[in-house]
């Protein structure tokens, strides 16, 4: 009697585990699991967009280069 009370009670307690588990699996619960997805992408995203934009700053021009032009090239050309 004692032995069939203890696998019972044990038979009761697996079955709880068992049960406990497909909620916080990503496999079977649909829901979690494309919320990740979704997070998981808006953050890819940003970080390439982020990434990008840093990469665009750093090759940036930087100014003026002090080249020479021909004179008779220039708005008012001189002639000789």
């Amino acid at each position: 009697m004692f032995v069939a009370l203890f696998l019972q009670l044990q038979n009761n307690s697996m079955s709880e585990q068992t049960n406990n588990i497909p909620e916080k699996d990503l496999a079977s619960n649909w829901v979690s699991s494309s919320k990740f997805l979704f997070y998981l992408h808006v953050f890819c995203i940003l970080a390439f967009v982020l990434g990008g934009c840093y990469r665009l700053y750093d090759q940036r021009y930087k100014g003026k280069p002090d080249v020479e032009v021909q004179g008779s090239s220039q708005y008012k050309p001189e002639y000789k």
